[in-house]
């Protein structure tokens, strides 16, 4: 039996501690659902009043219930590639351990069947040399090999790889990316840096489209997993068309377990290159589901900071390759970019930005003034990573109606936080994501994973690291910016009813009001009665998607 046919068509939860979000009643003893809406919320004699005799009832002997948890950024089909079917590393692994974990992937591996996987540290770019290419070209056994970097826009391939992509010594690097090369002959060394990864995506993704069942099978399993850790709605960010056939697929067979909000690929890039902009926009209605809403289109202003590709309003940390005074560049001009937000919004299309940089982040701003100059506020749109803000910046998001897309988990001490301070200096990582200038500005601030960058999307481990700005698992020592940790009330918010709001699902979910979509977990403690510190160890004990139990803890 499939999860989605676990369903009592009526259901009332009683003794329990339900933080609702809703401002009128913060909290309510009971709540009431009937054919997945809530339809009373209150005391227990209202909410048995809501339904008949015949009703489901749950004596939750005190437990706290919330809404489902919303991540406004999570690559959750890639993600569950990556788990079934990838070699998987943490980004401090070795290249000595990489090239054996390759070498044992590829024992049982057909030749022609691309070893794929990840992630390596972006502080490792400098050891993959065309002599490490070499390495991975022995351990692969002629089998063609593709390798993800922490922030996912980077690759590693072997020479099997760069054949099977065409890529050779003479190709010429696309605009906003670059395919290294060693500087003594020009021979390519396997790395392909920012938009140079459209040249193996494309190959490489054709060869996984040849089996779409895996790619449903990927889907459930990610959803399963972040139904496991309270996720109820996602924005996924990069939907190329393989990634909406899935959905599509898991849509007709009452597969998907969480409200899904599209971002299409607006240009083509790393994985949109297949279908993107207008022919891809054409074809939303075909793909639209009841619990599928394609309604974003994806830019990119910039790169990342770690290859030195994010645009800065002030220089990097000089180096001897970029000298004193390097501070990346914008993939667009603001009026290139406006025309082409103006053109998105014509298409009904509201659109997230990658911007990484604190110069991406002005350009975008810049771009955004110039269209509500003659469009107003017609769409909500949002500006992703918006973790370096200059604070001239911070009011002009209220003022252009542009959420920060607050992903991935880069608030606190961590592995990429300390690569960034090499490159950005410790001071100005110090001064990134400040969370509390942006919500006393009044910032609508919307909490994601961008999962797979990070390896796990659990929400708790962000929720803890935003109120404490330390890391949660207590690997990296210290604290980012100590003096922006919001609320636990805050930052609740962050990570329900505003990302719901962004997506512009507010009508559907975020809250426990009458009305809205039955959308809630059951969790082990209440979180407003133990430290910030102890966050990270919550359990979902239950979680509900349109009043169907998707997800049960095991005893």
């Amino acid at each position: 039996m499939d999860v989605m046919a676990e369903h009592a068509k009526e259901l009332v939860l009683f003794n329990a501690a339900i933080y609702t979000l809703d401002t009128l009643q913060p909290w309510a003893d009971a709540m009431a659902v009937r054919d997945g809406r809530i339809v009373a919320v209150g005391s227990e004699q209202q909410a048995r009043a809501a339904v008949s005799s015949a009703a489901q009832i749950i004596d939750l002997e005190g437990r706290m219930v919330m809404p489902g948890l919303a991540d406004i950024h999570n690559h959750f089909l890639i993600a569950g590639r990556t788990e079934l079917y990838e070699i998987s590393f943490p980004p401090n692994t070795s290249l000595d351990d990489i090239i054996e974990r390759v070498r044992e992937a590829a024992r049982d591996a057909p030749m022609d069947r691309w070893i794929t996987g990840g992630i390596w540290g972006s502080n490792m770019l400098d050891q993959l040399t065309y002599e490490a290419r070499l390495r991975l070209d022995e351990a692969a056994g002629g089998r063609p090999v593709m390798l993800t970097d922490d922030s996912h826009h980077n690759r590693w391939l072997n020479d099997a790889g760069l054949e099977a992509c065409g890529i050779d010594n003479d190709t010429p690097d696309p605009p906003n990316g670059t395919v290294v090369r060693r500087p003594e002959n020009g021979e390519a060394t396997g790395l392909l840096l920012e938009a140079a990864v459209s040249l193996a995506e494309g190959p490489v993704g054709r060869a996984l489209a040849a089996e779409p069942e895996r790619d449903v099978a990927a889907g459930v399993h990610a959803l399963k997993k972040l139904n496991s850790v309270g996720i109820t709605a996602l924005q996924e960010p990069l939907s190329a068309r393989f990634v909406m056939d899935a959905i599509k697929s898991m849509a007709e067979r009452d597969l998907l377990t969480s409200w899904v909000v599209g971002t299409m690929p607006v240009q083509s890039g790393p994985f949109s290159t297949d279908a993107w902009g207008e022919e891809l926009f054409a074809l939303r209605d075909e793909y639209r589901s009841q619990y599928f809403r394609p309604e974003f289109g994806k830019l990119f202003m910039d790169g990342v900071p770690t290859t030195h590709t994010s645009a800065l309003l002030e220089p990097y940390v000089e180096t001897e390759t970029y000298g004193c005074c390097f501070r990346g560049t914008n993939f667009m001009t603001v009026p290139q970019l406006a025309k082409v937000i103006a053109d998105c919004e014509k298409a009904d299309i509201s659109v997230k930005i990658h911007c990484t940089g604190d110069g991406s982040v002005r350009a975008a701003l810049d771009a955004f003034e110039v269209v509500r100059t003659f469009n107003g506020g017609s769409r909500r749109h949002q500006i992703a990573h918006a973790g370096y803000v200059h604070p001239d910046d911070v009011p002009r998001f209220v003022e252009l109606d542009i959420v920060a897309d607050l992903s991935p988990m880069l608030w606190f001490p961590g592995i990429i936080v300390e690569q960034l301070k090499v490159v950005l200096s410790e001071e100005r990582v110090d001064k990134s994501h400040r969370h509390v200038d942006m919500e006393k500005a009044g910032v609508l601030m919307a909490a994601g994973s961008d999962w797979p960058v990070v390896p796990d999307p659990n929400p708790f481990i962000g929720l803890q690291g935003i109120i404490t700005r330390r890391d949660p698992t207590g690997q990296f020592p210290g604290a980012i910016g100590a003096d922006q940790g919001l609320d636990l009330a805050t930052a609740l918010r962050v990570y329900t009813l505003d990302p719901v709001r962004a997506m512009g699902l507010e009508k559907e979910t975020g809250s426990l009001v009458t009305g809205k979509s039955a959308d809630f977990i059951v969790l082990d403690r209440n979180l407003f009665q133990i430290p910030a510190e102890q966050l990270i160890e919550t359990r979902v004990l239950q979680t509900y998607f349109a009043g169907q139990r998707v997800y049960e803890a095991q005893a």
